[in-house]
């Protein structure tokens, strides 16, 4: 994904020093787009990021997704910026078991789910 769309990847391979610069970066928008790993799971704080896009759940908890979930929905400084989820699944695969699980869970929580087929993207 980093070389596809020319943006800057941290994982847990990459230095604590390296992954603030570039945390510090996307806050003053001099990096628009970020792909990270499951690091970024914990204590990060992005507040301005409006779009995060999961691309494989199928090792994560529902906690995890619930978390992930809950750091895009955080406040924006701009109150009229809508935030969106988007967890991408095969289908027909395990990887859609857990989303399915995942999805009522986060259903129960309160949260909505639609679910859009790749025919209609």
């Amino acid at each position: 994904l980093s070389k596809h769309f020319k943006a800057p990847i941290i994982t847990g391979s990459t230095p604590v020093r390296e992954r603030e610069t570039l945390y510090q970066q996307f806050r003053t928008g001099e990096v628009k787009l970020l792909i990270v790993s499951k690091v970024a799971n914990f204590a990060i704080d992005l507040p301005d990021a409006n779009v995060a896009i999961q691309v494989s759940g199928t090792f994560g908890s529902r906690q995890e997704e619930a978390q992930r979930l809950g750091r895009i929905l955080r406040p924006k400084s701009d109150a009229g910026t809508v935030a969106q989820f988007y967890s991408l699944v095969s289908r027909d695969t395990c990887d859609q078991d857990f989303s399915v699980k995942r999805q009522l869970f986060l259903t129960e929580q309160g949260y909505r789910y639609e679910i859009v087929d790749e025919d209609a993207v």
